[in-house]
């Protein structure tokens, strides 16, 4: 089949190596892709954002299916806009997206159908937000409703924190997406990323994972998109995985249907593991990014033909597919000045030598390659670097040894990533 993928990330390049590995994909094409994409297939200079181009793009290439990265082009309509075409596309429509491009949408349906979730309000005004404040303990977590690039949440451990949060969001540093606020109780416990398939009707498991937020070792500094992760998580049991398709995905799936909005494409639940069960922290509509990359990393299977199931609605007929006994890790190299402002342009070198590390994977997210071949930065998060071992301290070393491989000072990265899985193994 003749595939096009839309995105630019690390998540991307994951992901176009899974479809390339694809035994039914004749014809692989990434728009807008990155470097590290081009090294392995074709790309195109479309944006993600621009749906009609995209469209465009799968009508003259003869494309039979589309798979979606990130967030922003399934809010945007891409799903919709293809399904006017008779293109095949695994990701949610517009309506559908509002699991992950409005949390106020979310939290109500978990309110009405009685998924595990936190207490919450939902909020206009900085005025009225604020006020509420006065009610709630602290730390308080102050989220943007929509779409913020996995940036827009703050805990705030004191109320005057999280009065300057809310007038941050509400003015405009997230665009849009502060317009509209969600106060939420704060949780405690450990946070999963739990990631299932999904036709409209029926769902399957694919895998867990947990990554690290904080952009610092030791979880300190701002919250980020992502600065590693690794998969396997000791957590996800069978009894776990049961009990999170059971009391979360289906509900959910069904609730969707019902609603006249069915889900097609990945529900990924960040779960929070809370002294008294798993709760919702939020729903995204597609793969996560850095937790994608482990999860492929892993994939055994025709990961194509298991996405164009889905997009037709037969995941019950869809091939079987398995992930490795393997644990993947992953750490994220980022541009110093991440994730408020990243320095775009330095010069990054080693990528060859990070490539040669045995069973280590290096991925391009936010890069650029200069007419000169010189790899630079172009993003907050750079690049990707992924070990895989027969346990986690045998991935997280070869991660390193990728990380150590790449000369780049004016990058950063943590030293920490799996401590807690480490620790338990410990």
């Amino acid at each position: 089949m003749r595939v096009l993928l839309v995105g630019s990330g690390g998540r991307e390049h994951a992901l176009a190596l899974a479809l390339n590995n694809s035994p039914s994909v004749t014809f692989l094409l990434v728009a807008p892709g990155n470097p590290g994409i081009a090294a392995i297939t074709r790309i195109a200079p479309v944006s993600a954002e621009d749906v009609p181009a995209l469209v465009n793009l799968a009508v003259s290439e003869r494309i039979d299916l589309v798979v979606v990265g990130p967030e922003i082009a399934l809010a945007a309509g891409l799903a919709d806009a293809l399904a006017q075409k008779n293109i095949a596309c695994f990701g949610p429509t517009k309506a559908a997206a509002q699991l992950e491009s409005s949390k106020a949408f979310t939290k109500t349906l978990c309110e009405a159908k009685g998924i595990p979730t936190a207490a919450f309000a939902t909020f206009d005004s900085a005025e009225e937000a604020i006020a509420y404040l006065g009610t709630i303990q602290a730390p308080y977590v102050i989220k943007a409703d929509g779409l913020a690039a996995g940036k827009g949440v703050v805990i705030a451990p004191d109320f005057q924190t999280a009065k300057e949060a809310i007038h941050e969001m509400v003015d405009g540093r997230f665009g849009g997406a502060g317009a509209r606020l969600v106060i939420e109780e704060f949780m405690t416990g450990e946070e999963v990323s739990f990631f299932a398939l999904c036709d409209g009707k029926q769902a399957t498991y694919l895998g867990s994972a947990q990554d690290h937020k904080r952009a610092f070792d030791g979880e300190r500094g701002p919250n980020t998109g992502g600065m590693g992760a690794y998969s396997p998580t000791s957590h996800a049991t069978p009894e776990f995985v049961r009990d999170i398709m059971a009391r979360f995905i289906e509900p959910t799936l069904a609730a969707m249907e019902k609603l006249g909005m069915p889900f097609c494409g990945v529900l990924y639940a960040g779960l929070m593991l809370t002294p008294t069960g798993p709760k919702l922290v939020e729903y995204n509509a597609r793969f996560g990014d850095p937790e994608c990359q482990v999860l492929m990393a892993r994939f055994e299977g025709d990961l194509a033909r298991l996405l164009m199931a889905c997009a037709q609605g037969r995941l019950g007929a869809a091939p079987q597919f398995r992930l490795s006994d393997q644990t993947a890790a992953l750490v994220v190299m980022a541009a110093q000045g991440y994730p408020d402002d990243p320095i775009k342009g330095s010069e990054i070198r080693g990528e060859v030598g990070a490539q040669a590390i045995p069973r280590g994977v290096l991925l391009h997210a936010g890069t650029r390659r200069d007419e000169d071949g010189k790899l630079r930065a172009a993003g907050g998060r750079v690049l990707n670097a992924i070990g895989l071992g027969p346990d986690l301290q045998a991935a997280v070393d070869t991660a390193y040894q990728v990380v150590d491989a790449i000369d780049w000072p004016m990058g950063f990265h943590r030293r920490d990533i799996g401590w807690r899985e480490l620790h338990r193994g410990g």
